[in-house]
């Protein structure tokens, strides 16, 4: 016979516990003595974690820099050069507001990964985006959002690809049918050199919200995790439908200009570089971001910009 229990926060539907008890008709009376044994144990600790969880997830008891951190998250969902550059301005004044705001530091980092992403960022940025990440990461380790935004940049920025990879984890296992945290899964897992569980995440995160906002992320992110392990006739299918989902957003053509490159088609590779200068006239192989830890990707990469002409 198995026994399920599940315990669930009746007004928010948080999960709070869920354990299961196998055991024969035989020993049915021992059976109860270990169910009610575990439940005894296991529930209270966990109510204890749920209320502090649920009071650490109030954003923050000062509502400007609630209010400041929501303009932040739209302006990032612009994705522009400037849009970024308004959203770190917005995620300062949240943070000078509350200084314990966690998740605004690591919407804050994120964003600024996302730059480095694009060769936007300045080291200086860097460093900060990497503090504040770890910040984060250290005092509020049971909201996903924070973690996943952390883990991102601590994989991206920072290189410390250990804790990234444990973070997003633990991201993952507080709410496991989150698009979004199965994105920040796949690159940091891509960052890392993970590949097939990077694959996975991306699969799973499209597979889960089909209509997302970040379907282009998404895209890009498994035509990457393709790319990187020699599958580039798939890496280039998920490039051109990202392309098609974020038309102006110049590091998915860059993906999709490498990825030309490794199919051998030149032509169509310069196609796409053209439009990276439409988007970017300031783009050089200098501004290749580098959160591999693998450096034969990003060596491959710059060798494909310069058989595009791209200059140093």
């Amino acid at each position: 016979m198995r026994i399920t229990g599940q315990l669930i926060e009746a007004t928010t539907g948080h999960h709070i516990w869920a354990d299961r008890f196998d055991g024969s008709l035989d020993d049915i009376f021992d059976l109860q003595d270990r169910l009610t044994e575990s439940v005894v144990g296991s529930i209270v600790p966990s109510v204890q974690r749920a209320e502090i969880a649920r009071a650490y997830a109030k954003p923050t008891e000062n509502l400007a820099a609630y209010d400041l951190y929501l303009r932040a998250l739209g302006r990032y969902y612009a994705r522009s050069q400037s849009a970024f550059e308004e959203a770190l301005t917005l995620l300062e004044r949240a943070i000078r507001l509350d200084p314990d705001y966690a998740l605004a530091k690591a919407l804050f980092a994120y964003v600024v990964a996302v730059r480095d992403a694009g060769g936007w960022s300045t080291a200086e940025e860097n460093t900060k985006a990497t503090s504040l990440a770890r910040e984060a990461v250290h005092s509020n380790r049971d909201d996903p959002d924070t973690l996943r935004f952390a883990a991102h940049a601590l994989s991206h920025i920072a290189h410390d690809y250990e804790l990234a990879l444990s973070t997003i984890a633990r991201a993952i296992r507080l709410n496991p049918n989150s698009a979004q945290a199965l994105v920040n899964a796949g690159w940091v897992h891509l960052h890392a050199g993970v590949y097939e569980p990077a694959l996975g995440y991306f699969e799973q995160a499209i597979r889960l919200s089909p209509l997302d906002q970040e379907m282009g992320i998404m895209l890009w992110g498994a035509g990457a995790a393709c790319l990187v392990q020699g599958r580039n006739d798939d890496g280039l299918g998920f490039m051109r439908d990202a392309a098609r989902q974020m038309p102006n957003y110049a590091p998915i053509y860059r993906w999709l200009a490498f990825a030309w490159v490794c199919v051998d088609r030149i032509n169509e590779g310069r196609d796409a570089m053209a439009r990276v200068l439409e988007l970017d006239p300031a783009f050089r192989i200098a501004k290749i971001s580098t959160p591999f830890r693998d450096p034969t990707i990003t060596e491959n990469m710059r060798t494909a910009y310069r058989v595009l002409g791209i200059r140093e």
